[in-house]
């Protein structure tokens, strides 16, 4: 895939390393990367262009297995996204604030809606019932919203 066509470019790969880099922890900084670099894929899927999923998902997961190892995929990373694990991630004040600083092309307010898109697609998918951990997440947060 040329550069210049690809949903993943330089710039925005280093942009989810500085926040994987906020991370204290090993498992933080995976789950820093993982959301973002999920939610970034999400952020993809909003467009009006015809998308070649197979060449999209390749050049996410080159860069996923490059940047933390095999035994990781686009993929798992949706389904990860779609479960509890989650939630310790979307709690953390240090996620939000690198993700607000250095993912400025994605608003942090934008993060349920996109949240509730996986959660859609994992119910078309699965035909799993999709209430949970991360469905109360995106209530609280609407509540929040609404509160103000």
């Amino acid at each position: 895939m040329s550069q210049q066509n690809s949903k993943l470019t330089p710039a925005l790969q280093e942009q989810i390393l500085t926040v994987t880099r906020c991370g204290l922890s090993t498992r933080e900084s995976t789950g820093f990367f993982r959301l973002s670099l999920g939610l970034v894929y999400l952020a993809t899927l909003m467009t009006k262009e015809t998308l070649d999923f197979k060449k999209l998902d390749k050049e996410f997961n080159r860069f996923i297995y490059r940047s933390i190892g095999p035994g990781h995929s686009i993929t798992s990373i949706l389904q990860w996204m779609s479960g509890e694990g989650v939630v310790e991630v979307l709690d953390s004040k240090r996620f939000m604030r690198a993700f607000g600083e250095y993912m400025s092309q994605i608003p942090p307010e934008s993060i349920p809606f996109l949240l509730g898109l996986n959660l859609g697609v994992a119910k078309d998918f699965s035909g799993l019932d999709v209430r949970g951990p991360v469905a109360d997440w995106i209530e609280r947060q609407r509540i929040l919203r609404e509160g103000e």
